[in-house]
């Protein structure tokens, strides 16, 4: 039986490798970007799917889409906070302050203000599962990538405690993609990225790893192991 699965930062990268996948698969995608991009998926992929242009650090537009999504969809089977930013890599006294706080905004802040707005519904059902992805900077450091490395260790720590949170049933869990080709990794590796794998055969592998995640996952810091340096 086919899931509901909402996605944030779908237009491109490893959210628009999983929507992809997940379509194809017979599931339903409800997602957002900030891209006009998003709107050209409604196109491509009609209804049930759904794909609406939102900013997740603006939560009075995330408050106006999940109310559609939740009075439409109700409450998802997997919730994918996947939206996220890079810092241009540099000394952390070198970043600027209004990238790092754009990245704060995005990478923290606007997986804060998904989980406020879309949480509720679940909790009131008991199920669901809640994937923020974090990454292998998130466990561990390099240099250059301190903002980046900052929010995905909140990460950890936010989901972590939000697992204590949920009823029984449920399970938040913060996954790491692993190491893929994408715009974001080309942003600190330039054409060294071109020696992993790209989005969408990430997706072959990880799209259905984050089906199979569940209650017995609660809490656990996860990796797409197929993709870890």
């Amino acid at each position: 039986m086919g899931k509901v699965i909402v996605i944030t930062g779908v237009t491109k990268g490893l959210g628009r490798a999983l929507a992809e996948w997940y379509i194809s698969h017979g599931h339903t995608v409800v997602g957002c970007g900030r891209s006009a991009e998003v709107l050209n998926l409604r196109l491509t992929h009609p209804s049930p799917n759904d794909f609406t242009a939102v900013d997740v650090t603006e939560e009075t537009r995330v408050a106006i889409w999940s109310e559609k999504v939740l009075g439409t969809h109700g409450a998802p089977d997997f919730l994918i906070n996947n939206a996220a930013l890079m810092n241009n890599p540099a000394p952390l006294w070198k970043v600027p302050a209004n990238e790092f706080n754009k990245l704060i905004d995005v990478n923290i802040k606007g997986v804060a203000n998904v989980l406020r707005h879309f949480v509720p519904a679940m909790v009131a059902k008991k199920k669901g599962v809640i994937v923020n992805f974090s990454s292998g900077w998130g466990r561990g450091t390099s240099p250059e990538v301190a903002p980046y490395c900052a929010s995905k260790f909140a990460i950890e720590g936010l989901t972590q405690a939000l697992a204590q949170e949920l009823p029984a049933g449920m399970a938040a869990v913060p996954l790491n993609p692993g190491v893929i080709d994408t715009a974001m990794l080309r942003q600190c590796w330039n054409d060294q990225a071109a020696s992993y794998p790209k989005a969408d055969e990430w997706a072959e592998t990880a799209a259905p790893f984050i089906l199979k995640l569940s209650a017995k996952d609660n809490g656990k810091s996860r990796s797409v192991e197929a993709f870890e340096d």
